[in-house]
């Protein structure tokens, strides 16, 4: 049994919400994007996004006969296959819109998304919104941030010389930028009691892990749960839009 809803906020800074969500419980299929752009280009990012990567997803559950663009790749399994898939079409879809009005050029978007199958959690992202596990009392996160500082920390970079770079948040990797992307692929198996969440970096800029972490450790629903995050972050004088996805595992009988 799965259970997940969602709390999006503007923030106290910004008057339009880039965000972009989805919480599709029929399909298991959970989705977070954070768009870019000038002339609220970065809400239409979002909003294609989501919808592009959707509706590959329930095409790909109704109908085998669905055609695969972007081949199969076979280090991974058929459900990870079908959101690797997903993603490409949506920056494929976001790609197009950009190249097709002025007004959007350069628009772009970060996504995560979580596809569940059984017991199996399968996790794709491009940009730097993230996916975290919250399994036995320990908090993971299970994406990799598409940054500056990320890449010069994969190159042994000092993270306190990086703390406060002026580049430390340039995006390496979103949708919509080019025609083709880097789609980052995991797959993990899920334990009764497992929290999954999902969020824009309006949430965990301004809240560490260790209060993540405790926050999601407090009782109640998916939705309680989200609600607090987001309120933690208002509270913490966040400047970005705020997104949460909350969702909680347990293993069928």
């Amino acid at each position: 049994m799965v259970l997940a809803q969602a709390v999006s906020d503007a923030g106290p800074v910004r008057k339009n919400n880039e965000d972009a969500w989805a919480v599709e419980n029929d399909l298991q299929l959970y989705v977070i994007a954070d768009g870019m752009g000038g002339h609220s280009a970065g809400e239409v990012a979002s909003r294609l996004a989501v919808e592009a990567l959707v509706g590959f997803i329930r095409r790909s559950h109704e109908d085998t006969d669905v055609s695969w663009p972007y081949g199969i790749d076979p280090t991974l399994s058929l459900q990870a296959n079908r959101l690797r898939t997903a993603i490409n079409l949506a920056n494929r879809r976001v790609f197009r819109a950009a190249e097709s009005h002025d007004d959007y050029t350069g628009m772009g978007t970060t996504v995560v998304a979580a596809l569940i199958t059984g017991d199996r959690l399968i996790v794709g992202s491009v940009g730097d919104s993230r996916l975290y596990l919250l399994n036995n009392g320990a908090l993971v996160q299970l994406t990799q941030d598409d940054t500056w500082a990320a890449t010069m920390l994969a190159d042994q970079g000092d993270p306190a010389l990086l703390a406060h770079h002026p580049m430390r948040h340039v995006l390496t990797n979103v949708l919509g930028a080019r025609d083709t992307t880097t789609v980052h692929m995991s797959e993990h198996v899920l334990a009764t009691g497992d929290t999954v969440m999902l969020c824009s970096d309006g949430l965990y800029g301004v809240v560490d892990e260790a209060s993540l972490l405790a926050l999601m450790q407090q009782a109640g629903d998916s939705g309680a749960i989200a609600g607090r995050l987001v309120n933690s972050a208002i509270e913490n004088g966040t400047r970005d839009n705020i997104t949460a996805l909350v969702v909680q595992y347990e293993a069928e009988a």
